[in-house]
């Protein structure tokens, strides 16, 4: 075979692998609908933690994968997700009664702002955010600056005055200073990955990555992804691959894919790290995986729209090269 057949050959097998991880995930995340449900008492005394942001992360995700995947039925699968997460929320009307009860916090906005996103808005929410996130308070610091950035984005995306300056907060963060890479914990390389994905819209725009930042990132994924596959601490693993696919280029890791499909089940789930609970406590394995099985769609649409982008580069140098071939045979000797 030519080496043109042996990438194309190559593209093929990791896009079947791809688009089956993601098409499993999203089965799997469809049947645990009920668990994502949220409470009677979710704007009065539930813990936002273990309701809203369940629902929030589907949202933000499924969001990505309904329009960005290339295969229509995953494209409806994920659809269907985020249209079910928006009913949830009763239209948004949940977010007016959040910001109401607590108009210092950011939870209700962040996730507020995929749906504005997706052009899902509600006028009680938007009568009331101008308000708030003008107050003084607003502009305090947050807990951490890649929560900062989170905030900007989800401003951004609702048409909100951003109250500081994204590129700025972003310098401040784990991967603005480009933190010595060897001495980052599990938590760091989580703030790490988000200050990516807010970067880089979720992945959308691949582009905003400087090419400082995107050198840092090519140079120690790989061993990033070596020692959370030895500590099989899947959700890290997925979230890495996704920031690989953000990257210009979107880097292929295919040991690393083998890894992450050999750890997700048959039903469709991936645990959050090692095996699944075998206690039969759908809740108790609904908290174990959900995560992971979010972000294992997540970075597999990334991934598989990356191979798309690379699949295209290479085609049109190919058709370069064989353009400028016919040129110079055409010249005159």
């Amino acid at each position: 075979m030519t080496a043109t057949a042996d990438r194309g050959a190559a593209h093929a097998a990791a896009a079947t692998l791809l688009d089956r991880m993601v098409r499993d995930s999203l089965r799997w995340l469809d049947g645990a609908r009920p668990h994502f449900r949220l409470p009677p008492d979710v704007a009065t005394g539930a813990d936002p933690n273990l309701t809203l942001k369940p629902l929030g992360e589907l949202a933000e995700l499924t969001h990505l994968i309904r329009t960005s995947h290339p295969r229509a039925d995953i494209r409806a699968a994920a659809d269907g997700l985020f249209t079910f997460a928006w009913n949830e929320t009763r239209e948004g009307e949940l977010f007016a009664e959040l910001v109401r009860g607590e108009p210092h916090a950011t939870y209700p906005l962040e996730i507020y702002g995929v749906f504005a996103y997706a052009g899902l808005r509600n006028t009680a929410v938007e009568a009331i955010l101008p308000t708030t996130t003008g107050l003084r308070s607003w502009r305090v610091a947050r807990e951490d600056h890649t929560r900062t950035l989170s905030v900007l984005d989800a401003e951004r995306r609702t048409g909100l005055r951003q109250h500081a300056d994204f590129d700025t907060v972003l310098g401040l963060t784990g991967l603005g200073l480009m933190a010595e890479p060897w001495a980052l914990d599990r938590m760091a390389v989580y703030g790490i990955t988000h200050d990516v994905f807010h970067l880089t819209d979720w992945g959308r725009e691949r582009r905003r990555v400087p090419a400082a930042l995107a050198d840092y990132l090519r140079l120690w994924l790989p061993s990033w992804l070596d020692s959370w596959l030895e500590e099989q601490l899947w959700d890290l693993v997925g979230e890495l691959l996704a920031v690989a696919a953000c990257l210009p280029s979107a880097p292929y890791d295919p040991v690393a894919w083998q890894r992450l499909a050999e750890a997700q089940a048959a039903d469709g789930s991936v645990p959050e790290m090692g095996a699944a609970p075998e206690s039969g406590d759908a809740a108790e394995v609904f908290k174990a995986c959900y995560h992971s099985t979010l972000v294992t769609a997540f970075a597999g649409t990334l991934a598989r729209t990356g191979l798309e982008v690379s699949a295209a580069a290479e085609a049109g140098q190919a058709q370069a090269v064989a353009g400028r071939t016919r040129y110079k045979s055409e010249e005159p000797s």
